[in-house]
């Protein structure tokens, strides 16, 4: 059977210019009132710009839709957009418990998730992600696990996921290509090599080729 004709296979060719890109979340990925407040907050609020796309935000909507998530943890909160994204799709009685290392981050993120509809179904807790996360195993098993945070402790939140979801949760992990510099010679590149690892033994998984990689894992 012939490729289609709108397929290139070549190493490195892509169609996701900026404008395909705007069309694409434009359509399918659009922002109301809440979502925008989350998502323009790091320009507006002196806070790092490196939250998820519009696109992968919807994506992790979808797959906690997906995967009747109830029970959800993050680690990254940032200022509160992909955790509005993921607490929007959980039912009623579902919860959200996101970690944040920096306060100020923190109660920014509370403010948007206000805004945003889903503050009661949201817990942002102050601290790093290797402290705060055994204190959440009560809580647990956890139906999605969520990472985007400091690379170079992947492996660390990788280990506990697969130690506190249920079998078929699953894991996220964003960032997965490590800016291009996953297979460098560099402590955070192993630590990130090793989650990958991780998540090829403890998950049926993949990367998906979003711009910096999306680990997707369901558990074994």
């Amino acid at each position: 059977m012939p490729p289609m004709a709108d397929h290139d296979s070549r190493a490195g060719a892509t169609y996701g210019t900026r404008n395909v890109l705007d069309y694409a979340a434009r359509v399918h990925a659009a922002h109301d009132e809440g979502l925008a407040q989350a998502f323009d907050a790091p320009d507006q609020r002196g806070i790092p710009a490196i939250q998820v796309g519009p696109s992968e935000g919807k994506l992790l909507s979808l797959l906690m839709t997906l995967a009747g998530a109830r029970k959800v943890v993050e680690v990254g909160t940032l200022a509160g957009y992909s955790a509005a994204r993921m607490a929007r799709a959980l039912p009623e009685d579902g919860h959200l418990w996101s970690i944040e290392f920096d306060a100020r981050h923190a109660e920014i993120a509370r403010e948007n998730l206000v805004a945003a509809g889903v503050a009661d179904r949201v817990t942002v807790v102050v601290g790093a992600g290797v402290d705060v996360l055994p204190t959440l195993e009560e809580h647990g098993p956890f139906d999605a696990v969520f990472i985007d945070a400091d690379k170079e402790n992947y492996d660390k939140y990788g280990a506990w996921a697969a130690a506190n979801t249920r079998p078929g949760g699953l894991l996220i992990g964003d960032n997965a290509y490590l800016f291009g510099k996953l297979v460098d010679e560099e402590d955070r590149s192993a630590a990130m090599r090793r989650f990958h690892e991780q998540a090829a033994r403890d998950y049926d998984s993949v990367c998906i080729p979003t711009p910096d990689g999306l680990v997707l894992g369901v558990r074994r």
